[in-house]
């Protein structure tokens, strides 16, 4: 195993993986899913760069990650997943969003992501950056995105209902409180415990439904230069199955699987001191504002 405080070699991404990357079980969907996902944005996140993204999507696939996610608002992220997917579709776990509040517009996303993405169906459909109490009230309101999320279940569309939010954790845990998600996608990193702590506020109820807790932001968006090995250990310490990660290129697919695949959880002395250690710039490395 490889000491998540030391940094790790280069020389590695030339070398197969010395063991297969991790799964864990995602909540109530059941799916066990790798511990390292691949994110709609990096490269994905981004218009006609067709060949880069394929080659993104496929370093992942072969390297055994199982977890592919986008949103109706990364650019051209949903047709390069469809692109690249082809034939082999079944053997992996797709994930999508839609930012809509109203039913209609949701559900226009939908038929987008499923034309984009070339598929039939949706393993995962979430409710994308809900930030506020506004957001929830059109959400969750007649006619609001909700119905159409719970009409796309009912008819097969997608198989589980999520939601996603990086802004406040209140927030989110309401709308795990009014709806019975299968899903939440949250930052996991040392700087968010010291403003608003999601781990915290949304972990208990999430573990007493059984919901698939989901890690994003583990890198501090590279605000913070410190080892990636250490921020994924870090996240993957925390009650989560999976850290869903964007990449630029496949070296940064290989380089993520690699830590995926020789994670270690931090003691708990050892996340009570990066803490410490990031705790006077953690409002400036979430980029929340007042």
């Amino acid at each position: 195993m490889v000491n998540p405080f030391e940094l790790t070699p280069d020389n590695h991404l030339d070398k197969p993986l010395e063991r297969p990357i991790p799964k864990r079980r995602l909540g109530r969907t059941n799916a066990e899913v790798t511990i390292f996902g691949l994110g709609g944005e990096g490269v994905l996140r981004s218009e006609g760069k067709d060949r880069e993204a394929a080659d993104v999507i496929h370093a992942a696939l072969d390297l055994g990650v199982n977890y592919f996610e986008s949103a109706n608002a990364y650019s051209g992220s949903e047709a390069y997943y469809g692109n690249a997917l082809k034939g082999k579709r079944d053997g992996v776990f797709l994930a999508s969003k839609s930012h809509a509040r109203d039913k209609e517009g949701a559900l226009a996303h939908l038929r987008q992501s499923l034309s984009s993405l070339k598929t039939g169906h949706l393993d995962l459909w979430m409710v994308h950056d809900v930030r506020t109490d506004e957001d929830v009230e059109q959400i969750f309101a007649p006619g609001g995105a909700m119905e159409a999320f719970v009409e796309a279940k009912e008819k097969g569309l997608v198989r589980f209902i999520g939601v996603t939010g990086h802004q406040d954790p209140a927030v989110i845990k309401k709308c795990l409180e009014t709806f019975d998600f299968d899903t939440v996608l949250i930052p996991v990193n040392p700087a968010e415990p010291h403003y608003r702590c999601f781990i915290e506020e949304i972990v208990p109820i999430a573990g007493a439904k059984d919901i698939g807790v989901m890690g994003m932001k583990l890198y501090l968006r590279g605000n913070w230069n410190a080892p990636k090995k250490l921020l994924f250990c870090y996240a993957l310490s925390m009650p989560v199955s999976i850290g869903v990660i964007g990449c630029d290129n496949p070296d940064h697919v290989k380089e993520n699987a690699y830590i995926a695949s020789n994670f270690i959880p931090l003691k708990h002395k050892e996340v009570q001191r990066l803490n410490q250690i990031v705790a006077p710039y953690a409002r400036d490395l979430m980029f929340y504002k007042p």
